[in-house]
Order: C-alpha cells, then sequence, then structure tokens
C-alpha cells in the first residue's frame, strides 16, 4: 500500500448573482416571496466559471493570500475569476474533498459566500478559467460539474430567498 504525505488546504469562493428582469414569459421562474406575498418582476442568475477543453462548470474560489481574511479570500478570487464586482453578502456553507497530486494527498475545504455582482465585466476574468457565463438558477444547477457545489448552490439559493424576503420587508430592494 503506498503512503501518502496529507495536506490541509483550504480555500474560498463564492455564488455570485444578479437579479434580471423578466421579459419573457416562461423564460424565467419569478423570485418567489413568502406566501401571501406578490414575487417581483425579477429572477435570479448566477456566474459561472469554466474550462471549455474539459468541459467543466464550476463556482468561483482560490487559495489564501497571506494575511487576508476568509471572506476576503472569497471577494478576491471570485472577482479576479469572473471580473465582476461583488459585494458580500453573507456566508453559505463548506465542502470538503480530497484528492492526491504527486504523491500527496490533500485534503481540501472551501468556504462559500453569496454575493451580489455591483459592476464589472466579465471580459476582465482572469486566466484561470476561459469560460464566464450568467446562468439562470436552474440551469446553473444543471450546468455545475461537482455535486458538491450543486449542493452548496441550492444552500445559496435558500439563503439569497431570505436575504431578499428581508430586503424587500425592509424597503430595501
Amino acid at each position: 500500500m503506498e503512503r501518502y504525505r496529507t495536506i490541509r488546504a483550504y480555500s474560498a469562493g463564492g455564488v455570485v448573482f444578479r437579479l434580471v428582469p423578466i421579459t419573457f414569459a416562461g423564460l424565467y421562474q419569478p423570485v418567489q416571496w413568502l406566501a401571501g406575498q406578490q414575487p417581483d418582476n425579477s429572477a435570479v442568475e448566477v456566474a459561472l466559471v469554466g474550462r471549455s477543453q474539459a468541459g467543466i462548470w464550476a463556482l468561483p474560489k482560490g487559495t489564501p493570500q497571506e494575511g487576508e481574511t476568509i471572506e476576503q479570500v472569497a471577494a478576491r478570487e471570485v472577482q479576479e475569476e469572473t471580473g465582476l464586482q461583488v459585494r458580500l453578502i453573507t456566508y453559505v456553507g463548506s465542502i470538503s474533498y480530497s484528492f492526491i497530486r504527486d504523491q500527496i494527498r490533500y485534503h481540501k475545504q472551501v468556504r462559500h459566500f453569496l454575493f451580489e455582482a455591483i459592476g464589472g465585466d466579465m471580459a476582465l476574468h482572469d486566466h484561470e478559467y476561459d469560460l464566464v457565463e450568467w446562468f439562470p438558477l436552474p440551469e446553473a444547477c444543471r450546468r455545475l460539474t461537482y455535486q458538491n457545489e450543486i449542493h452548496i448552490l441550492y444552500q445559496a439559493e435558500d439563503v439569497l430567498q431570505r436575504w431578499l424576503q428581508y430586503q424587500q420587508k425592509e424597503g430595501l430592494k
């Protein structure tokens, strides 16, 4: 049996969303509010990063630089990988997985946050991925390559719905 040296690694990233007006009936599902409230006329889109050669779609994420908080890592990485300026909303959840590379077993934990896109340009994303696109939430769930990221996206949807409801109740959105 081969023995591997083990390294614990941490990274952070997130789910970047935007609200888009519903313009064509049936194209998007409206954002749902609490029972008795009217849905607004917008739908949620999520930014995914991809590698066309490998056919991979993922959530943006990356590794910390010295002195960064986990929130700073997540914000920097999603901005670099998507080209978008983002605003941190809240923590969503974490995933863990292991892999072996060069005779080293890595145990990796990725902490994910919810971000709202507030500017920027997807054309300005870094070179790590060659694709960055917006997808309606249900389509983003179908496109993601890794099951653990699909789970994070569902968690982010729940968090986002509660946040939007709070924003509406407080008259902030």
